[in-house]
């Protein structure tokens, strides 16, 4: 795969997200809905030849499994395909910071903030076990928390099906679905799995969140799984002192040994959370980074679009790149190759045209909230500049165009926060 390929005859490939086992992830854009869109292939010649029908199938009941989980925490599927010798799956790009990482950067959870997370996870289980489906591999590097803070569980692709008709669960020999880190006992021990499964490793999530480790830590995947098996359940509270009671021992039921001594349901485990919870939602998490490890995409946002030096070439390339885009009426993509050219930097006439562009380019594209944001702040900098009166009352004109789209009374000239 690269840059620049095209799938199914309308998906343009733009950058690799990530890779892990048999599977590759990329950020694509759709040339004929001119969105952008996550494109999840599966590597088929990479999966050993006696396996590959079977993670065929389990390629396509993950497109099956996510696609019928009408849920804002699931991200919305939009295709399915082939691409040469692989299958390919194409689903929301999804901005923001994988969990992992905040956790990483954090250390510790506040405990308002983890517990938010928590529950936000729990309102996607009551939906997917209500559906007879069981994630088995919830772990901070499948959960995604949004600028706006929504949460939103990814990769349903070792879901299995609870009826009786899919007892197989399509597991190939030898092999134990699950992350060893946040697996639970009974699947460590290769035992039937049900939405319990998912509650223990919910539990390993929030003591990690908590503590800033997992409970367990091992120096292999055999050791940790024993240690999932055998070792007492660890407490919180010896890990810091501010968890209240009530949720400590929640977090010990939730990693309960046996699944007949967890809840009973994930709705349960989001009723008891609800008390802890400061303020309801979980914070808007700034995604500012830009390599591909701590973010699955990079969000725009009109407020942070500030010139940059660039060499004038490059300048004179991306915007001819982002006209002929629009040209073709694929107005996003346009507004994110221009995008690329403003960052941070002195002023110019040149950069102020681009300004200008991007703006409309989000007018065209019908997003009047980002295209008012983006007037109303070069009307606001020009002013300050006190140069290009008579465009900054343009630019304040225009604003007041995408306020009456917006359907909104506010003042447009004034630029608002775009989280």
């Amino acid at each position: 795969m690269q840059a620049g390929e095209r799938i199914g005859d309308r998906y343009e490939l733009t950058y690799p997200v990530g890779r892990g086992g048999m599977g590759q992830v990329w950020a694509g854009f759709d040339e004929r809905l001119d969105r952008p869109v996550a494109i999840k292939f599966l590597r088929q010649l990479e999966v050993p030849e006696g396996d590959r029908q079977t993670a065929g199938k389990r390629f396509r009941r993950e497109a099956r499994a996510t696609a019928r989980l009408d849920h804002p925490g699931v991200p919305a599927v939009h295709d399915l395909g082939v691409h040469g010798a692989d299958l390919y799956l194409v689903m929301q790009l999804v901005p923001g910071i994988v969990l992992a990482d905040h956790i990483a950067e954090q250390e510790q959870l506040r405990v308002g903030e983890a517990v938010s997370i928590a529950a936000q996870v729990c309102s996607v289980l009551v939906a997917a076990h209500a559906a007879s489906l069981v994630h088995r591999d919830l772990k901070p590097q499948n959960l995604m928390i949004t600028p706006s803070g929504v949460v939103k569980v990814l990769d349903f692709g070792v879901a299995a099906l609870l009826g009786p008709a899919e007892a197989s669960r399509l597991t190939a020999t030898g092999r134990t679905l699950g992350t060893p880190t946040y697996i639970s006992p009974e699947q460590a021990q290769g035992g039937p799995v049900g939405p319990a499964t998912d509650l223990y490793a919910l539990g390993c999530v929030l003591f990690e969140m908590l503590a800033g480790n997992p409970p367990y830590e091992a120096a292999n995947a055999p050791a940790m799984l024993r240690l999932h098996i055998d070792s007492p359940i660890p407490i919180i509270t010896e890990y810091r002192s501010d968890v209240p009671d009530d949720l400590a021992h929640l977090l010990y039921c939730l990693l309960a040994k046996d699944p007949a001594e967890r809840p009973a349901s994930a709705g349960e485990v989001g009723q008891i959370l609800t008390p802890f919870l400061d303020g309801g939602d979980t914070p808007g998490i700034a995604a500012t980074r830009t390599d591909n490890k701590s973010s699955r995409a990079a969000p725009s946002s009109a407020s942070a679009l500030m010139p940059l030096q660039r060499p004038r070439h490059e300048l004179v390339e991306l915007r001819a790149q982002a006209r002929e885009l629009a040209e073709n009426e694929r107005f996003v993509q346009a507004a994110e190759v221009l995008e690329r050219a403003l960052r941070s930097g002195p002023e110019d006439d040149e950069i102020i045209a681009l300004r200008v562009e991007l703006a409309n380019l989000y007018m065209l594209a019908g997003d009047f909230r980002q295209a008012r944001q983006a007037f109303a702040t070069l009307a606001r900098d020009l002013d300050e500049s006190e140069t290009e009166h008579d465009l900054a009352d343009e630019c304040r004109q225009q604003a007041m165009v995408c306020q009456l789209e917006l359907g909104e009374s506010e003042d447009a000239t004034e630029p608002t926060t775009i989280r």
